[in-house]
């Protein structure tokens, strides 16, 4: 997936090229309004993330040009204006979404991803797998090799948010985040006690291990290559 930043501030859009493309995403940045247009304009790509105040050109004005010209990238506004007047603006010039600053990583991401869906016209995923690892979220339910496994609430979510990203590196940030809903560090062990029972639950009886430990990065849910 190719997805251009147009973003003036150089430093958080380095963070967020950096990001994005640890997802796997092919990312071009663009520091100028008019810049941000030209190369919309010329290359073709997935998704935008616009800033709304840049040099030389607002980005309204950037996704009114593009829509005029019959360009339907679908388009994410990533701004500090954040009233509600602001976001109605953003969205009648043709934006598809809309979303504040300070974000967090991890909903930037699921608004990319939802977008994408959506252009794609792509159903919600309601069952995920990773080898014999079988997650139902619909049924409530979760298997491996075909063997009933009983998890608590937090600890299925908890999985349902690694498979999600199976394959990733998820970071201790994104599980807060993602799964306890926390947009700070609680300073606890939280995490590292639910990834235990997890890991007892559905890797201590069956082989190979999925649940990995990836030293100063996070957790990745994946088979071992």
């Amino acid at each position: 997936m190719r997805v251009l930043v147009i973003e003036d501030d150089e430093e958080a859009a380095a963070y967020m090229a950096k990001g994005l493309k640890e997802q796997g995403f092919v990312v071009d940045l663009a520091t100028t309004g008019p810049d941000g247009l030209a190369l919309a304009t010329a290359e073709t790509y997935d998704l935008l993330i616009v800033d709304r105040m840049l040099p030389g050109m607002d980005g309204l004005v950037i996704v009114e040009a593009l829509r005029k010209s019959d360009n339907q990238t679908p388009v994410l506004f990533l701004s500090a204006l954040g009233q509600v007047d602001d976001r109605v603006k953003g969205l009648q010039a043709g934006g598809d979404d809309y979303l504040t600053k300070p974000y967090a990583f991890s909903e930037l991401l699921a608004r990319i991803e939802a977008l994408l869906r959506r252009g794609k016209g792509v159903s919600e995923q309601t069952t995920f797998k990773v080898a014999d690892l079988e997650l139902d979220l619909l049924k409530r339910s979760v298997t491996r090799g075909g063997q009933d496994i009983d998890l608590q609430p937090r600890e299925f979510k908890l999985l349902e948010y690694l498979m999600r990203h199976s394959g990733q590196v998820v970071t201790r940030t994104m599980l807060l985040e993602g799964v306890w809903d926390y947009h700070f560090d609680p300073k606890t062990n939280v995490i590292d006690v639910h990834i235990s029972r997890l890991r007892q639950k559905i890797d201590k009886d069956f082989n190979p291990p999925l649940l990995q430990t990836v030293r100063g990065a996070g957790y990745s849910l994946r088979e071992p290559t």
